[in-house]
């Protein structure tokens, strides 16, 4: 069976702690879930299939949502039991992702959306609360982690780098009431911080100070020119190059052809290049200018970033590289519930998994070793008949 503790804690209060969502992808997530067609004229949506993958631990317990083409769209909604409000509570937003095509372009990043979106037209233009999950293509590989904020979308100052192999794997987002934030991978604690400091959903506390001015008589020369210092006498004397000493006229010169013999020059260990006076500490040196600071007057501490009204679960991705699987998503206001789930559960369907990959890696490396063993053994026997084709040849 699918996880059934989550699934039995979806909307249960325990220890004054909720479950806001769970999904399993178990029979009849077709229902729960609306894709959008806003892709559907241009042929350019894609779809997800109910798959646990190739390999697998167990196939009920860990079957998801897998992209099913290249080069597609895939838009995918649900609608949560109930508005959940985070305004005082911890927001933990959790789900796993595998990329068993080794994923080399595409998104497979969860947004969690306010409510009164239009299911049935998302787009990537569909307001959204937060943005979490990984992202690979070109020069971009990173967990994104976007806050919306006042009609905003403010990216992660901070970068992370997914896992690369073709393992699912947990990615966690805990936002806490005192706006500060912790990103894990697999219940391993990436990055973490203040939601303030590390993105820039504020403007600065404070700015240059706007009637302030570098004075004009500031000195911010480090060093200077020695006043003292003179050139030394026949410094402009010594030559760039000098006739190389050890060159000699060739025997076989021969003067009417070749015309005058003349050493070929080299460069004058002596010449020390152009002549410029030492440099000293300029006693005048003040150091460099730092401009005064003042109150911005725009700053303004705001409470509500970082808490929400959700609503939605949306996946608005594109892949060039199908195969990505997701499953277990859960939203909660408890680190308990998604540790619970590490422990519980995930632990023994990665190992489980690994165990899995493994073996099929082995039986197709295996077949592949056999295959081109056929293949040389074919080839040595095509030679041979070609070889004894060629010798009845020559008997005729």
């Amino acid at each position: 069976m699918k996880f059934i503790a989550l699934a039995l804690l979806c909307m249960v209060a325990v220890a004054a702690a909720t479950v806001h969502y769970t999904e399993e992808f178990d029979a009849g997530w077709e229902k729960r879930w609306v894709q959008s067609n806003a892709d559907a004229a241009s042929g350019a949506a894609g779809t997800f299939v109910g798959t646990p993958g190739k390999y697998f631990g167990d196939a009920e317990a860990d079957s998801g949502v897998q992209t099913s083409a290249d080069a597609r769209f895939y838009k995918y909604s649900s609608k949560m039991p109930s508005v959940f409000n985070s305004k005082g509570k911890t927001l933990v937003f959790q789900y796993t992702v595998k990329n068993e095509q080794n994923l080399d372009c595409g998104g497979a990043y969860l947004k969690l959306s306010p409510p009164g979106i239009d299911q049935e037209t998302l787009t990537g233009d569909t307001p959204y609360n937060i943005m979490f999950g990984p992202d690979k293509c070109g020069g971009t590989n990173r967990i994104h982690f976007i806050f919306s904020h006042g009609g905003k979308n403010f990216l992660w100052k901070k970068t992370v780098v997914p896992p690369s192999d073709q393992l699912t794997h947990l990615f966690t987002a805990i936002v806490k009431p005192d706006q500060t934030y912790e990103v894990r991978v697999d219940n391993e604690v990436k990055e973490s911080g203040s939601i303030l400091e590390d993105w820039d959903i504020l403007p600065p506390k404070e700015i240059n100070d706007p009637e302030a001015s570098k004075p004009a008589d500031w000195v911010d020369q480090r060093e200077i020119s020695d006043p003292e210092a003179t050139k030394p006498e026949g410094w402009d004397s010594i030559p760039k190059e000098i006739v190389d000493p050890e060159a000699s006229m060739p025997e076989d010169w021969d003067a009417e052809l070749d015309g005058t013999w003349e050493a070929p020059t080299v460069p004058n260990p002596e010449y020390k290049g152009e002549w410029s006076a030492p440099r000293i500490p300029n006693p005048a040196y003040k150091g460099e200018w730092v401009h005064p600071q003042v109150a911005n007057p725009e700053y303004k501490e705001d409470s509500s970033i970082g808490q929400y009204e959700s609503e939605f679960l949306a996946f608005e991705i594109w892949q060039v590289k199908s195969g990505t699987i997701f499953d277990h998503i859960l939203v909660a206001d408890s680190v308990a519930d998604a540790e619970a789930f590490f422990n519980d559960h995930f632990t023994a369907q990665q190992s489980a998994e690994k165990a899995a990959y493994e073996a099929q890696e082995k039986e197709r490396q295996e077949k592949e070793r056999q295959e081109q063993e056929q293949a040389k053994q074919d080839a040595e026997e095509d030679a041979d008949d070609d070889d004894d084709e060629k010798a009845h040849h020559d008997e005729l």
